[in-house]
């Protein structure tokens, strides 16, 4: 059997730098029929252990090779709520892939490029989605349509409980919408799913600010549960000199306005003030999303990371774009001042070289700076992508207790105040898309053993 994997088309990357038009072209019919062909099928499969959401792999795989599409996208929707989105934006190389047998001599299988030709084939298809149990006079609300809140009113929906999901922003998705650029996961895409969970029945209402709109008391009194999906939309500053200054912004900011409000169109009411070089502070995912971003919109972008590139947290398929595109990657190096003009306008930074030192407990290099190495790099635009921590507007003035990092405490994914819940990065910090998507699934089935 091949050990080489189908590699899918991607975009030229000199033509997809000029357009946000999704990098990745997804597989064929003959390319997944191909690929699907060199599962083995193994009786007791190490990839499903893999997968967050327990999607039943080799059962899903088989259905493509047989060429039974419909019985190949319920195998997955028994498991996932979001198949097309997950498809896209999973790390698979470090979650199912990585137990693949078939990676120990070879390439393992690609099974996230199988789900999304599967999920993109279904809704190309207009496949049905909505079985569901009957109702059973239970209501849940939702706090957040991001990917932990839509799982959760997925796999609530389908057992037949009545479902209200709360969002602030105009548009459902959450972190899906505002956060991932088009290029990566398209909008449209994200619409069709929450239009699946919609004909599920789940009700979303837009626009509504928990804690201030409504509260989280009224809430309670109004539903048998609710559940806390609100993500965490507050990014991390360094607390350096100069980070008040015009043109220093978060990544959230960025992506928001690129993403959500079309900031990248020459009509947008937002647009992000084009300049010649911009710098993106950070390595993980949201870093690598902004910097290819501004790089569409025509700017030299650099991302400055303090330590190694072998130690860049973002997934390696992203890392390998980037350098195809042409971003420049500034490793080992960390500000320390932001330089401005007299108008407080960004001018440049002050940058330190660093090294990598011994391996720690959580298995990562320390890093420090080298002496003497101070120098100004010059810019007109910097985006620190350093992470996010929870917004608890919706906890306002409840009993729901928070860690000193100011995290939701659960036990499972219940909280301290009756019959609420909560998962998903308001509970564990920033993290992925399917990890939240753990924790909406869990705390649906926890929700279901105690309205029971």
């Amino acid at each position: 059997m091949n050990d080489k994997r189908v590699e899918g088309k991607v975009q030229d990357s000199q033509i997809r730098v000029t357009n946000f038009l999704e990098v990745e072209e997804g597989y064929q019919e003959e390319e997944a029929l191909t690929e699907a062909s060199r599962c083995l099928q193994c009786v007791n499969p190490r990839c499903v252990k893999g997968c967050p959401v327990g999607i039943q792999i080799p059962h899903f795989i088989k259905a493509i090779k047989e060429n039974r599409m419909q019985d190949a996208y319920d195998i997955i929707l028994e498991s996932s709520s979001l198949p097309a989105v997950c498809g896209r934006v999973c790390p698979q190389e470090k979650q199912c892939e990585s137990f693949c047998v078939k990676g120990l001599k070879g390439d393992a299988i690609a099974i996230g490029a199988l789900e999304r030709y599967v999920a993109d084939y279904a809704l190309a298809h207009d496949f049905s989605s909505t079985n569901r149990k009957s109702p059973n006079g239970k209501k849940v609300a939702i706090v957040g349509s991001g990917p932990s809140g839509l799982t959760c009113a997925g796999e609530l929906a389908r057992s037949g409980y009545e479902v209200v999901i709360y969002e602030v922003l105009h548009k459902a998705g959450g972190v899906l919408t505002y956060g991932i650029p088009e290029f990566r996961l398209p909008k449209r895409i994200v619409q069709r799913e929450v239009e699946n969970l919609e004909k599920l029945g789940v009700v979303i209402q837009t626009d509504v600010l928990i804690g201030n709109t409504i509260t989280l008391k009224e809430l309670q009194d109004e539903y048998d549960a609710v559940y806390i999906g609100s993500g965490a939309g507050l990014p991390k500053f360094m607390g350096i000199e100069g980070e008040d200054a015009n043109q220093v912004f978060s990544a959230n900011e960025i992506l928001t306005r690129i993403n959500l409000m079309g900031a990248y169109m020459e009509e947008a009411n937002t647009p992000i003030k084009k300049c010649k070089t911009a710098y993106v502070i950070g390595g993980g995912n949201v870093a690598m999303d902004a910097v290819r971003s501004l790089k569409r919109l025509g700017i030299d972008a650099h991302l400055m990371y303090r330590r190694s590139e072998e130690e860049l947290p973002a997934r390696k398929m992203e890392v390998m774009h980037a350098k195809e595109e042409g971003i420049v990657f500034d490793v080992l190096t960390n500000p320390v001042r932001i330089l401005t003009d007299e108008n407080n306008n960004v001018i440049g930074m002050e940058v330190v070289d660093m090294e990598l030192g011994e391996e720690g407990e959580d298995g990562r290099r320390s890093v420090h700076e080298k002496e003497n190495s101070l120098h100004p790099v010059p810019c007109e635009m910097i985006v620190m992508a350093l992470g996010t921590s929870p917004n608890h507007q919706a906890l306002k003035e409840s009993d729901v207790q928070l860690t000193d990092r100011g995290l939701i405490v659960v036990d499972g994914t219940r909280t301290s105040s009756n019959h609420v819940y909560a998962g998903g990065d308001a509970v564990t910090g920033a993290a992925t898309v399917i990890l939240a998507m753990e924790a909406g699934k869990k705390a649906a089935k926890e929700i279901m053993e105690d309205l029971q």
